[in-house]
């Protein structure tokens, strides 16, 4: 089961995958949103698992289609995949696993609440964008110390086996809500919820379904 919110308010549920191209472009935007209605909403980041299993394998058996859909990701949403990142892909070796980096946004956010949103827009800005080893736990170290959080700490809480059994655990909640694709945004009311999104939304429209959602559960 999901967790309850900390609070009354409503809570934006980003739930995403720290290996998903759109959820890159789209982190920026929730980022933006939680600044803009602070007041109104609470943001919380779900890790839904998109590469686990069966799907964990080196980034080339998947290059061609990944290195296709790029562009069009860069068009649409304005971020950047880095040289280093294309030099990750074409080489070809690099185990792609969704669960390392989940492990450190779980461990980073029983840290600093505060700063998941910036924190996991961070994992994939240095994966995506400077080719970091996000199967390299030290790879997360200055992630953390630059959102507020020892890396230290850091460090041991991701290499616990409570840590990755509590993101698993995770990612079996959120297929059991029903998520079939990420990025997916869910406003949480009490134990009621709206998708306001399946998929990349440009801050605008975004940001307009969820004053219109906000709107009608006040």
């Amino acid at each position: 089961m999901l967790q309850p919110a900390a609070s009354d308010r409503p809570e934006l549920l980003y739930i995403f995958d720290p290996l998903c191209g759109w959820c890159y472009g789209m982190s920026p935007i929730i980022q933006r949103v939680q600044q803009e209605f602070a007041d109104e909403v609470d943001v919380s980041v779900l890790c839904g698992g998109m590469v686990t299993g069966e799907r964990v394998e080196p980034i080339g058996e998947a290059w061609s289609y990944i290195s296709g859909a790029l562009q069009q990701v860069e068009t649409v949403t304005g971020v950047e995949f880095g040289a280093a990142f294309r030099a990750l892909g074409e080489e070809g070796s690099y185990v792609q696993d969704s669960e390392p980096p989940s492990w450190a946004i779980n461990a980073f956010r029983q840290l600093n609440q505060a700063q998941i949103v910036r924190f996991a827009h961070a994992v994939q800005y240095a994966h995506f964008h400077d080719g970091a080893d996000l199967n390299e736990p030290s790879t997360y170290v200055p992630l953390a110390i630059a959102h507020g959080v020892d890396g230290t700490e850091l460090l041991r809480r991701l290499t616990l086996p409570e840590t990755a059994t509590a993101t698993r655990q995770e990612f079996a909640a959120v297929a059991k809500i029903g998520v079939q694709g990420f990025p997916t945004v869910v406003l949480r009311v009490g134990s009621q919820g709206y998708v306001l999104t399946r998929g990349y939304q440009p801050y605008e429209a975004f940001a307009e379904s969820v004053r219109q959602a906000l709107a009608q559960v006040e």
